[in-house]
């Protein structure tokens, strides 16, 4: 990002964050906003994300700012990396820590071959239902407004595309996945599926999304680094 000009932001750029966790996709496009604006005189800027995190995940999401927002499909397209923690043993209503635990499960049985050999079964090409407590439209409302009024609402299974699955820790109840899928995909469900394909419950517990095509969080900005940087700029 250069800062010799003022108007870089409005011709465009393309800016990759690292979402810190309980902040919504939309929290962190208002703030880059208000930096831009508010420290740059800039009365007007358009800006966009390519791709929501949910709020008690972290990591990487592309933010683009005026002409840059028409490349945003291209961007929502690209295949994702995550780094999942899932705790086996538990369910939840939606599938993460949003709620409460509703089921225990046993664990002996699972072991660390075990997990290696469902991580398999997943690869290539799935069809997965997503979560309940999920942005999905059914009927024109969102699945979380029906959830949370108590509405059972069915879930039409999605096509999904798991590229690579690599367990990078065991330490049962928890275990960590390394994660390469398709947009569209729920790690969520995910944790749900590897439950069950474990003869048990487990839940998403904590993630992180490390890539976005070939875009990585080691070269995000931080709020306060890009903060920093917007402030070294003249304003006009």
């Amino acid at each position: 990002m250069s800062s010799d000009k003022i108007s870089v932001f409005e011709e465009g750029q393309v800016l990759l964050f690292d979402k810190p966790v309980y902040w919504t996709s939309f929290d962190l496009v208002n703030k880059v906003r208000i930096i831009i604006k508010s420290n740059l005189g800039v009365k007007k800027i358009k800006t966009g994300h390519a791709g929501t995190l949910d709020p008690l995940a972290s990591g990487l999401m592309i933010v683009c700012t005026g002409r840059a927002t028409k490349r945003i499909d291209e961007f929502r397209d690209l295949d994702k990396e995550y780094i999942a923690t899932i705790c086996l043993g538990a369910t939840t209503p939606s599938y993460d820590l949003e709620t409460e635990i509703n089921g225990n499960y046993p664990v002996e049985q699972i072991t660390e071959n075990l997990v290696i050999s469902a991580l398999k079964g997943f690869l290539g090409k799935q069809m997965q239902v997503p979560p309940v407590h999920s942005a999905k439209y059914i009927n024109g409302k969102r699945a979380y407004e029906l959830a949370r009024k108590g509405i059972d609402a069915e879930m039409t299974p999605v096509p999904v595309y798991f590229r690579d699955l690599v367990l990078l820790s065991f330490s049962v109840p928890e275990v960590q996945v390394r994660i390469v899928c398709s947009k569209g995909t729920y790690i969520r469900s995910f944790a749900r599926d590897l439950g069950l394909a474990l003869g048990s419950g487990a839940y998403l517990s904590s993630l992180r999304r490390t890539a976005i095509g070939n875009y990585r969080i080691e070269d995000a900005y931080t709020l306060e680094s890009f903060e920093n940087i917007v402030k070294e700029m003249k304003p006009f």
